[in-house]
């Protein structure tokens, strides 16, 4: 019944800008981190961006300055502007949240993000 659905990938050429969404159903996770990964083919899934309840973020090296990640409570749902693409950026992003109460981890279906140069 719970459920991350992402939204907003697609073909975007380098320097541009993309706005990924994360949408949760079944269940609340404003009191937990949400977070973004991506997986690029043959490339280990890699944290993109974190974003705790106390909306404490932290990045990875290679997005920091150009990625921002973000959290709207009332419609269940976390945001990652991405700007300034690379087409190293080229990659499936997923959402994904950590539920400490039973701990569980919610997975989106992911959302390809494709970068050309």
């Amino acid at each position: 019944q719970v459920q991350l659905v992402e939204s907003g990938g697609g073909l975007v050429q380098a320097g541009g800008s993309l706005r990924l969404s994360c949408a949760a159903s079944g269940r609340s996770f404003s009191g937990n981190t949400m977070d973004w990964y991506r997986q690029a083919p043959g490339k280990q899934r890699e944290m993109v961006a974190s974003i705790t309840s106390a909306l404490n973020t932290n990045y990875a090296d290679s997005v920091k300055g150009r990625f921002t990640i973000s959290r709207d409570n009332a419609k269940n749902t976390v945001f990652l502007q991405m700007n300034s693409l690379k087409p190293a950026d080229t990659a499936v992003y997923y959402c994904h949240a950590f539920v400490f109460a039973g701990i569980r981890h919610y997975w989106g279906q992911g959302t390809q993000v494709t970068v050309s140069s």
